[in-house]
This record gives structure tokens, sequence and C-alpha cells, in this order.
């Protein structure tokens, strides 16, 4: 007589306590994958899938015929924690000071630079914050060499040319952008303006050499510096222009000739000045 072997039965789905269970593992991992880029995005992905992963072995301890499931989730449920673990680490050796906070937060955040990329930038200044006593310059007018970029942390700095303010600079704003931008990098040159503290100020300076060498290396930095640089820049220009007014008090607009803010009476003596050389070159 042959024996023959009944196939086991699996136990019939239960909407119990296992089908709750089921139900949070797949809600967990829905929630996980919404996570974003950079180390938080990553945190939040890793902790989500992490907490479904193990719910999802639970569930498949809890019955029959899902040894295999159990084994596939347990062993997932092991990598997102040794995954989360990792970048929770890596997330801590990257933070910085409260200025430096500060600054990524102001500067850097809204352009979505990472961390690892802004830890590149605050390794390049040797993560040094610098002083500057109330009345104390910065630079002076045709003495101080351009060898450095400097962004101000707190306080504010008045700016001057042949000792006539020309407007403040306030924190989170380059000090030397338009010098920066106004030389190559094999160049020399000095400060055409007198930066003077107000009061007492902090702020971070990246030697031009060295950073340059980050340049080198890290192209994406390099634009990132070539965007905020020249943000500054225009910046200040339209706080120039906001102030800029010439003899006959009308305002004079820098992105534009000054002839357009002229008077009337003046615009039309220009037409006139600028027609009489058409009319001799038809009278040749």
């Amino acid at each position: 007589m042959n024996s023959t072997t009944e196939p086991q039965v699996c136990e019939e789905w239960r909407d119990g306590s296992e089908g709750s269970v089921f139900h949070l593992a797949h809600i967990l991992l829905f929630l996980g994958f919404m996570g974003g880029s950079g180390f938080y995005g990553l945190l939040y992905l890793f902790t989500f899938l992490t907490l479904g992963f193990f719910c999802a072995a639970l569930w498949a301890w809890s019955l029959l015929c899902t040894t295999a499931a159990f084994l596939w989730s347990f062993a997932l449920f092991g990598v997102c924690l040794g995954q989360a673990l990792h970048v929770a680490y890596r997330l801590r050796s990257v933070s910085f000071g409260k200025e430096f906070q500060e600054l990524y937060s102001c500067l850097f955040k809204r352009l979505g630079v990472s961390l690892t990329h802004f830890g590149k930038i605050v390794s390049c200044c040797d993560a040094e914050i610098h002083s500057i006593s109330k009345d104390h310059c910065f630079a002076i007018e045709g003495k101080t060499p351009i060898d450095k970029l400097s962004v101000l942390l707190s306080g504010r700095i008045r700016v001057t040319v042949n000792g006539e303010f020309l407007h403040y600079i306030y924190p989170f704003q380059f000090l030397d952008s338009p010098e920066w931008d106004s030389l190559r990098p094999s160049e020399e040159g000095v400060f055409q303006v007198t930066l003077r503290a107000d009061n007492p100020c902090r702020y971070v300076a990246w030697r031009r050499k060295k950073l340059y060498l980050l340049f080198a290396k890290h192209r994406y930095i390099a634009k990132i510096f070539a965007l905020v640089v020249r943000n500054d820049i225009a910046e200040k220009l339209y706080s120039l222009n906001d102030k800029a007014f010439d003899g006959s008090g009308h305002r004079y607009d820098l992105r534009l000739p000054s002839y357009c803010h002229m008077p009337g009476t003046e615009l039309e003596k220009t037409d006139a000045f600028l027609q009489v050389p058409v009319q001799c070159e038809r009278t040749a």
C-alpha cells in the first residue's frame, strides 16, 4: 500500500491582527518610497523602509507557508537598517556650527547644494570664522590686496570710496564679490573701495588660490559660487541705483545711459546736436 503525502494546506486569510500588520507594513513602505533626495531624504527613506520590512517580517512569521516571505523581509529589514545607520552617521559627521548652518540655510540650501558639497566648501576655509572690531577696516582703498572671497555672517559693513558713502553690506552678503569677479585667476589687484565695520562683525573667508583649487576639482561648486557671487553683485548694483542722482537731482540708472533721465529740454538739445553731422553729410 503506497502512502501518499497530502500537501500541507495553508491557513485561510484572517483579517485579524496579522492582517493589520500586513497593511501597516505596506503603508510604511509606501511612505518610505516618497522620500526626497539628500541626506535627510535618504534617512527618511531607509527609516520607513526599515519599519515596513520589519512589519512584513512579523506578518510572515505569524503565518504558515510564508517562510520565503519571512526570509526576504527579514533580509531587507537588515539591509535597510544598516543603510539608515550609515546615513545617520554620515549626517552627523557633516554637521556644522551654528553660524555655518545659518550660512548654508541662507545662501546654499535654496540652490540645492548638498551637505556633502557644503562640507567641502567649509573645509576649504578650514571652518574658521574671523572677527572685525567696530570702526576697524576689512579693506582700505588702494592698499588691501584682493586675495580672498568673504561672506559677512553678522554685523554691518560701510562701503565708501574717496570718503563718500556707497552702500552697506549686511549678513550673508559677500564683502568683496565685485573685486573677486573683476579679476582672472592669474591676475592681482587691490580694493578700489574702503570697507569699515559699523559694529562688531564676523565673517568667513576663502583664500583665492585655495578656492580655485577646489573649483578645479569640483566644477559643480565652481558653478554654484559663480551664481551666488554674480547675484550678490547684481543686488549691490540695484542698491547703488536707488541712491544715485545726477547734478540736476534726477535719478541716474546704472543700467542705462545717463541721457535717458535728462529733462525734456536737454533731450531736445541732444537730438539737435546729433542731427548736425547728418545735415553736414547731406550738404557735402
